[in-house]
């Protein structure tokens, strides 16, 4: 593996992961970035996977992102998880995420039976 041109299947997962959750979240990169005490152009590089986050970076992004350290490796699958598409890069379906957690929880529960009929109708 070149290093200055491929990514690391492990590294993107976890960018994917810390995009994932910022996105749920509604944090920023810069938000993300201050909480963590760097720049937000690092942040950029750790959710595309080229940089490599540290073990003890990776505790202070957990602990801003109030997650668990074993979040940002849940689903790794080795290198066939790399080559899968995967649903939460896309903004749409990202964006759907964050704004069904941003309903009440009543509304919510009801929006998604809603949904699991229709999807059982087509």
């Amino acid at each position: 593996m070149d290093a200055t041109t491929d990514k690391h299947p492990v590294d993107v997962h976890v960018g994917k992961r810390i995009r994932h959750r910022r996105w749920t979240i509604g944090t920023t990169q810069q938000q993300l970035a201050e909480g963590v005490g760097i720049k937000f152009q690092q942040i950029q590089k750790y959710e595309t996977g080229a940089n490599r986050v540290s073990a003890s970076r990776l505790w202070d992004i957990a602990h801003v992102l109030d997650v668990p350290i074993a979040y940002f490796f849940e689903g790794l699958d080795g290198a066939s998880e790399a080559s899968s598409r995967d649903m939460m890069a896309d903004r749409e379906a990202l964006e759907l995420v964050r704004v069904y957690y941003a309903i009440p929880e009543a509304q919510r529960r009801r929006l998604f039976d809603l949904a699991r009929v229709l999807s059982d109708v087509a």
